[in-house]
């Protein structure tokens, strides 16, 4: 069910499960996922997209098809259009390989608003200001880490931070790894790589089998790759425009 621990509100809906955030309309954390092997009708799919909309959300879904083969063709009756098809990668304990990170940059575990508000200005730069830092953000950060799921860093000297990610708390046994950044000035150390297996190393000591995500591009999934990640299938983004 990807990363919908991670929202304040989780509601199921005709074999859909909607995640939202009070904080923020972005599509990009409120979305659908439907259960494994859910096949709804054009009435749970009407369901869903009423739930958006009473919530004043643009409808989206993000999903592995494969989980779920009879969604895609309901929601596209619906009319539905699909926005992108990513590939994932997926890390279990046999594959799981721990990179030596830098002794003078060790991953830590946040624990103060001041970290927290690092981590969300540092992700913010990382990926070029599309996501602004903000109160809210770094509040979703903290919620993460207090719900089950895990935020790791690397500090920078100084202060700050100079690296992040974050993984949901299981869920149907795997956990989303996403949001993996470095600040321009500390790429190149090693820190993305070691924040990623330490996440997972993390996620698959509390329980979950498996720890997956997905890559930006060959440079990033080589980095993945390298600390245990192999190529799992794809997953699917839909939406519905107004």
């Amino acid at each position: 069910m990807a990363n919908l621990r991670r929202r304040p509100e989780a509601v199921e809906i005709g074999g859909f499960v909607l995640g939202v955030d009070p904080g923020t309309t972005s599509p990009y954390i409120n979305y659908a996922t439907p259960l494994p092997g859910a096949r709804p009708g054009a009435r749970d799919v009407a369901a869903l997209i009423g739930a958006f909309r009473e919530r004043g959300l643009k409808p989206r879904l993000e999903f592995a098809p494969d989980a779920a083969p009879d969604v895609r063709p309901a929601l596209q009756e619906a009319g539905f259009t699909v926005e992108a098809v990513h590939e994932y990668l997926v890390c279990v304990p046999d594959t799981l390989t721990m990179p030596m990170p830098p002794a003078a940059l060790p991953v830590e575990t946040p624990s103060t608003d001041d970290d927290y508000t690092a981590i969300d200005a540092a992700l913010s730069e990382a990926f070029g200001g599309e996501f602004p830092a903000s109160p809210e953000g770094a509040a979703r950060l903290r919620r993460t880490e207090e719900s089950g799921g895990a935020v790791r860093f690397v500090r920078a000297p100084g202060g700050g931070c100079a690296g992040a990610a974050m993984c949901s708390a299981p869920a149907v046994e795997t956990s989303e790894l996403a949001g993996v950044g470095t600040r321009p000035d500390w790429r190149g150390r090693g820190i993305a790589g070691a924040v990623t297996a330490t996440l997972a190393e993390t996620m698959l000591a509390r329980g979950a089998r498996s720890v997956w995500l997905e890559y930006s591009g060959e440079g990033s999934r080589r980095v993945y790759e390298r600390v245990g990640f192999r190529p799992g299938g794809t997953r699917l983004y839909m939406s519905l425009e107004a």
